[in-house]
């Protein structure tokens, strides 16, 4: 289990799992078992019990370099482990038909970005990329592209040209936002290693039975470090004596001045409930949540097939007046808070639609809204919030692209039959 804390307080939770197949990034061989002309899509076989789903806006434009390049590779024909020889194919058309590029049994290589959620399988792209910390290596293109948040023109010109006199033949690459500033050698460093994962991936679609994975995306603890580590962390704590080895190895690469932030913790009290995190688990999760400092608010959280829904009452500590009207929009600022939260720590995607306390003043709605985005500023799945309707709910999309997180807070009774509230919460 890998907690984020901020200020004390909760607000990340990623389980590995040993057997965690399917994650999102991992690339697999895969056969196409059906055409879907209705949808404009396909179903792969990945190995899962259920098909995997690939649509045509997934394939991206050089889907027929790909497909040329496995059949070239599964043959024993192409040699080198780059695309230096491999003559690229034109791209296809955007609003193209699926049948006519993709047939019944073909090999094909697949992402996936999606992982498989209740009832559905994976969701696939042909699109593939390979991510580091610094660059992200995408084959069958010639485009060096930059994060928008890096601003500056000299620094976009000189990582621009640093990279294009590294990154291999045939390959294009995006130069992720962390890379502002560091040397040549850290950004090489960190291309070697995409290069080398590129030639685990091509060795395994070769010798591999089809469906089979070619490429796993790293494990937990160093995908999170790649994707959210800033000057923002000030300590890592872990009871894995091996992992810690890890994680300084990993953080010797991308930051070499900080790799002492990592601490091996060895103690009889067990490492999530010495720094509380079991007791907030129980405290965040389930139907009703508790709005720290609000005096008695809270949410309530309901999950339907299609949405979730996000109550907010004010409990009973409301007074009439004017200071009503404050007070209701401090409730929902403290609520829109821990609505943040809560939608990062239980995974939440889909549409979220939440009914904050009425607020006549348009200037009040106006404020909430904006708080909550910049409370959901922190978030990195991609999101979008609308402003509030007539009738005071905000709806928001999160993009969802693993399973919702679910964690029972109820404990069986141990006197009667039934369950009660854990009594670490209580």
């Amino acid at each position: 289990t890998i907690a984020l804390l901020q200020d004390k307080q909760l607000v990340e939770l990623n389980k590995e799992q040993a057997n965690n197949n399917y994650a999102v990034g991992d690339i697999y061989l895969g056969k196409v078992k059906k055409i879907m002309p209705g949808l404009n899509a396909c179903f792969v076989d990945v190995g899962y019990e259920k098909d995997a789903f690939l649509h045509y806006f997934d394939l991206g434009p050089q889907i027929h370099s790909l497909i040329k390049l496995t059949k070239l590779i599964k043959n024993g024909t192409y040699k080198d482990k780059l695309l230096d020889r491999l003559k690229l194919e034109h791209d296809i058309n955007k609003s193209g038909k699926i049948s006519e590029i993709l047939s019944r049994n073909m090999l094909l290589p697949v992402q996936i970005v999606k992982e498989p959620i209740s009832t559905k399988g994976p969701r696939l792209s042909t699109d593939l990329s390979i991510a580091g910390r610094f660059v992200v290596l995408v084959p069958f293109s010639e485009t060096i592209s930059i994060s928008k948040k890096i601003k500056t023109t000299e620094e976009k010109a000189r990582l621009k040209t640093l990279i294009e006199s590294i990154k291999p033949e045939g390959f294009g690459v995006i130069i992720r936002t962390v890379a502002e500033g560091k040397k040549v050698a850290e950004l090489h460093n960190d291309m070697n290693q995409l290069v080398d994962k590129w030639n685990v991936c091509f060795k395994n679609i070769q010798k591999n039975k089809v469906p089979a994975k070619a490429l796993s995306e790293e494990d937990k603890a160093s995908a999170i470090l790649r994707d959210n580590f800033n000057q923002d962390f000030v300590s890592i704590i872990c009871d894995d004596e091996q992992m810690v080895n890890d994680m300084k190895n990993y953080l010797e690469v991308i930051a070499p001045e900080r790799k002492n932030i990592v601490q091996f913790y060895d103690s009889h009290i067990p490492l999530l409930e010495y720094y509380n995190v079991e007791k907030q688990l129980k405290q965040s999760f389930g139907k009703h949540v508790n709005i720290p400092s609000s005096k008695g608010a809270y949410l309530v959280i309901e999950h339907t097939e299609a949405l979730h829904v996000v109550d907010v009452n004010s409990g009973n500590n409301i007074s009439s007046g004017t200071a009503n009207k404050e007070h209701a929009l401090n409730v929902n600022k403290m609520a829109s808070t821990e609505i943040a939260r809560q939608l990062r720590l239980r995974d939440m995607g889909g549409i979220i639609v939440v009914d904050f306390i009425d607020m006549p003043n348009p200037d009040h709605r106006k404020e909430l809204y904006e708080h909550l985005r910049e409370e959901m500023k922190r978030d990195k799945a991609k999101h979008k919030i609308l402003p509030p309707s007539k009738f005071g709910l905000i709806q928001i999309t999160r993009q969802r692209v693993r399973p919702e997180k679910q964690i029972d807070t109820k404990e069986e009774n141990p006197n009667k039959d039934g369950e009660i509230l854990a009594p670490i919460f209580v």
